[in-house]
């Protein structure tokens, strides 16, 4: 079967943030030279979403307020799977545990095994949906990506500690937040990177939530707040 790499997915990223309240940091990677998306950028931990997050049991879903921005517009399989793919990717890619001491009923997926074998069930409880964003038409790939912004006090196992990452992203490390803009980002982390320096030391649920909708007609922002959604051109 060919799969259409230009098809839309569905993807999750998560922005780690450390010392909010003093010298706030977030951790950020290089992809690689190679790669078809985004190569050569500092980005932050994630990728899409995949099938099979749909059926992995979290110790604690989103926060209400996350939750019901994600369910607007996703049933109840994508929404439980999203943030899934976040605690994945997060762990594959750094190798830190967002989850709960706990044990694993019936059988564990491939992918969450070595996840498992660290004794802890991945938990969403910590994670703030804070900003969507669409890649624009014409890339090689296109991800709905939901970004959620997580206090580095929630992750369970060393921050410093990236041992158990894969090779997708390299040059892993926390960059403070006054110096980020000084890496080769791509233009959507900058867009993300401006909530991000708005909401560092805010430790409540965002009332709305930014869209970057990118179509074959134009460039939009739009604010996810509750069922009303305000619509303001891109400048």
């Amino acid at each position: 079967m060919t799969i259409d790499k230009t098809a839309i997915r569905n993807a999750a990223t998560v922005i780690v943030i450390r010392d909010r309240m003093t010298a706030p940091s977030i951790l950020m990677g290089q992809r690689g030279a190679k790669a078809a998306f985004m190569p050569n950028k500092f980005v932050f931990p994630g990728g899409a979403v995949d099938a099979s997050d749909a059926h992995v049991p979290l110790a604690a879903g989103l926060p209400e307020q996350c939750a019901a921005r994600i369910q607007e517009d996703a049933d109840a399989t994508l929404s439980h799977a999203i943030p899934v793919a976040a605690v994945r990717e997060l762990w594959e890619e750094t190798g830190l545990i967002l989850g709960a001491k706990g044990t694993w009923e019936g059988d564990i997926p491939e992918d969450w095994q070595s996840f498992a074998a660290k004794g802890y069930v991945p938990q969403a409880s910590a994670l703030q949906f804070v900003f969507r964003a669409l890649t624009p038409p014409g890339r090689p790939r296109r991800f709905d990506a939901r970004f959620f912004l997580l206090d580095a006090d929630a992750i369970a196992t060393d921050l410093d500690d990236f041992a158990e990452a894969c090779d997708e992203l390299s040059h892993l490390q926390w960059v403070p937040l006054s110096e980020a803009r000084s890496f080769d980002m791509p233009f959507i982390t900058e867009v993300v990177l401006a909530e991000v320096e708005a909401r560092a030391r805010d430790l409540s649920a965002p009332n709305s939530v930014p869209y970057f909708k990118n179509n074959d007609e134009e460039s939009l922002f739009i604010r996810l707040q509750g069922k009303s959604i305000h619509y303001t051109k891109e400048d």
